[in-house]
């Protein structure tokens, strides 16, 4: 993991040094290798394309790897829990786009170890939208504190130009804490001075929020790239060893193929041996005198030793990543979901870690939401009270989960029940109907046996003496 600082003293959000952001962008590219080689083994770009072979087969594990570990993590979009009421901030965070910011957030994460998302506000309506930055392109700055307190985020790309060879120009967009700037930046040592005019973005913060997959930054794969590669030389060796032995070579002892002996041909004329080679391709039949024979001449090779190789690496690449193969027969047939969780086991942990990470990156997006919302509308919204719930994309047992639902009954909240059912996406709306249902349940209950209202009698009526009643109503 690469971290950028600078000292504290001498950062001035309204007077950036282009020079200073010139060594961080050089220093940033100098990482850009490691992501692009993680970039290219996703898309299938291996190693083994680049290499003198007669077949090149690609084993795309690394996609397989962050597809699945991404959908697992991410798949289900992001639920917000809170006491409080903050639909205006849900609504805000949808119309933003954030569950599909979510999902190629996700998958940054797995393939490069970070992802960077930008907050801003759309120029046609005073909505804010969130980008997903690629990480080639993006770096934070922090100061050099023990806090690493972010001081501006930098997007950038080089601006070429075939007519001046001789030096790069970079188009940088640097957000600090209040403003934006749109920076055309030279390579050169010489001082550049600030002739962009800030632009105040009202966010609160740095925009440009930074997610992590792991404290190192590690992708999911980056560590089992040797072993894809062995596994590409592997299962190419083995396509290889096939064609030789179905090209093997016929070898003919004690006799000759023609008839008679070669003479000289001209250009374009078949020779005796050609003229007996398609007789015998045509007829599949071979004369042989005694005492001869025929024979190919293959390389032995051992298919079940090799099998045993494939089996080994394929089932290290997923033991080392953690991501278990979803199309082995283990993972077939009725399981139970003790049984699924433990095979699943490795994977949820690195989740996990995952969640961790990415609820410090969710807690800035919705405080700058919340901010934005409070200068635009006037609402306001408690942040810490918000609690941001993962969904595993996971099959479930419905019938199971019914089980333990019935046999907690009475015994755990029927909300913290109703929460663990997967298709119950709000569990006190549904509370709230349950409860509803019953009422009408009692009532339909009550008229079907004729049961009275049980209201007391009036007071009045109540308080005067038996022999009035017995007399009746007139006073004599």
């Amino acid at each position: 993991m690469r971290q950028f600082t600078i000292p504290a003293e001498t950062y001035d959000e309204r007077n950036l040094n282009k020079r200073d952001i010139l060594h961080l962008i050089q220093k940033h590219r100098a990482c850009i290798p490691r992501l692009e080689t993680l970039e290219k083994y996703y898309g299938g770009q291996h190693k083994i394309l680049s290499e003198n072979r007669a077949n090149k087969l690609v084993c795309n594990h690394a996609k397989d790897i962050s597809d699945t570990a991404s959908s697992y993590f991410i798949g289900n979009p992001v639920a917000y829990k809170s006491d409080q009421d903050i639909t205006p901030l849900t609504d805000e965070l949808e119309s933003a786009g954030a569950d599909e910011a979510d999902g190629d957030l996700g998958l940054d994460l797995s393939v490069y170890g970070r992802a960077y998302e930008y907050i801003y506000a759309a120029r046609e309506a005073a909505e804010l939208r969130i980008k997903n930055l690629p990480p080639q392109n993006t770096f934070i700055v922090c100061d050099d504190t023990i806090e690493k307190n972010e001081l501006f985020g930098v997007y950038y790309y080089p601006k070429i130009d075939d007519t001046d060879k001789t030096n790069i120009r970079y188009a940088a967009t640097v957000v600090t804490q209040n403003y934006k700037y749109v920076l055309n930046i030279q390579d050169t040592e010489e001082i550049q001075p600030l002739v962009e005019t800030p632009e105040p973005h009202f966010m609160g913060e740095v925009p440009i929020i930074e997610y992590q997959n792991n404290k190192l930054e590690i992708g999911d794969y980056e560590l089992q790239i040797p072993l894809i590669d062995a596994y590409n030389a592997l299962m190419s060796d083995r396509i290889t060893d096939k064609e030789q032995f179905i090209d093997a070579i016929l070898a003919i002892y004690g006799t000759l193929l023609a008839d008679e002996d070669e003479t000289t041909v001209q250009e374009g004329e078949e020779t005796n041996s050609q003229a007996a080679m398609k007789r015998i391709k045509k007829e599949k039949l071979l004369e042989l005198p005694d005492g001869s024979k025929a024979e190919y001449l293959t390389r032995t090779f051992d298919e079940s030793g090799v099998e045993i190789l494939k089996k080994a690496i394929e089932q290290d690449i997923h033991k080392f990543s953690h991501i278990p193969c979803m199309t082995d027969e283990a993972f077939g047939g009725n399981v139970s979901g003790v049984a699924m969780e433990f095979k699943l086991l490795g994977m949820e942990n690195i989740t996990k870690i995952k969640t961790r990470y990415y609820k410090k990156g969710l807690r800035r997006r919705l405080r700058i939401f919340s901010n934005y919302l409070n200068k635009r509308s006037g609402v306001n919204i408690d942040i810490k009270a918000i609690k941001p719930t993962f969904t595993r994309a996971l099959p479930k047992n419905l019938l199971e989960i019914s089980q333990i639902t019935v046999n907690l009954w009475g015994k755990v909240s029927r909300k913290t029940l109703l929460s663990q059912i997967p298709f119950v996406e709000d569990p006190e709306e549904e509370l709230k109907a349950v409860e509803k249902e019953e009422t009408e349940a009692f009532e339909k209950q009550k008229e079907a046996f004729g049961l009275g209202s049980n209201t007391p009698p009036d007071e009045k009526q109540e308080d005067e003496p038996p022999e009035k009643k017995k007399r009746g109503d007139v006073d004599e």
